[in-house]
């Protein structure tokens, strides 16, 4: 059986783009931070709109904003790890300004691309060419080789910061740097289920592993790989029955597993931060 073009570029994209957020969102989970997370999906439209606003390309005002605001979080909250009170006021900033960049937008450049708003929104795997696929695959694997190298110290600092501390970890410039990779996966995972869906691959299969066994680096890899999996699942699914979106399809088998793990394992918490 022959593939189409643009079931590989988004194979391709879909699983680098999966691996990076799945390592992502296990410390996501395990800090404590998903609310951050839910922030930086609607800065990914902010900036992404504000960027198509300017005429420059999306993906430049994509991981500005999220990375920007990403570091801004850890700046203004404590020790790296930010608060309700600061998400939540950055949040209503943020939505207000999008609101602004939206109306720009459409007023001005909505005639040239008219589904640019609505693939930030949504995603669009399946319309990626051969050079934006590889272009992501390779900010992916950026992200992947980041979260590698920070593992160690950032699990020490997430279960027990003050120890890691005393210990001469770097806990506030390792929570800086880690918001930042949140907003690089942000960026990169609105491209695969859209802005307003990307928290779903962000917590969903990292929550599941979590569930699944509370060792640390098991839990790890397992989020990528559940990631992954979720996207190949979607996917397919969506080719095989066109009339779901792959945004759709990907959130949904995320979405599945998630409640038939929680099911499964609900007499047994998860492991958490403290």
């Amino acid at each position: 059986m022959t593939w189409p073009p643009f079931l590989l570029y988004a194979l391709l994209a879909g699983t680098a783009i999966a691996a990076a957020v799945g390592l992502v969102g296990y410390f996501v989970v395990l800090r404590a931070q998903v609310f951050t997370g839910d922030a930086l999906s609607h800065v990914a439209f902010t900036g992404a709109l504000a960027a198509l606003a300017l005429g420059i390309d999306q993906r430049i005002g994509l991981f500005a904003a999220t990375i920007g605001v990403g570091v801004v979080l850890g700046v203004l909250g404590d020790r790296g790890r930010a608060d309700d009170v600061v998400i939540g006021s950055v949040f209503a900033w943020i939505l207000g300004l999008g609101v602004f960049f939206l109306s720009l937008y459409t007023s001005r450049r909505s005639a040239t691309n008219g589904t640019a708003s609505v693939d930030v929104l949504f995603g669009s795997l399946f319309g990626l060419s051969l050079s934006r696929a590889v272009t992501s695959a390779l900010i992916a694997a950026l992200i992947v080789t980041g979260m590698i190298a920070i593992a160690r110290p950032l699990l020490f600092a997430s279960i027990d910061g003050a120890v890691a501390a005393a210990r001469g970890i770097p806990v506030r410039l390792l929570g800086y740097g880690f918001l930042a990779l949140v907003g690089a996966a942000a960026a990169e995972a609105s491209q695969a289920v859209g802005a307003l869906l990307l928290l779903g691959l962000l917590a969903a299969p990292a929550g599941t592993a979590q569930r699944l066994t509370t060792r640390p680096y098991p839990a790890l890899f397992l989020s990528a790989g559940l990631a992954v999996a979720t996207v190949w699942a979607g996917l397919l699914f969506s080719y095989l029955l066109p009339v779901l979106s792959p945004s759709f399809a990907i959130l949904a088998v995320a979405a599945g597993g998630y409640l038939l793990t929680l099911l499964i394992t609900r007499h047994r918490p998860p492991v958490e931060a403290r």
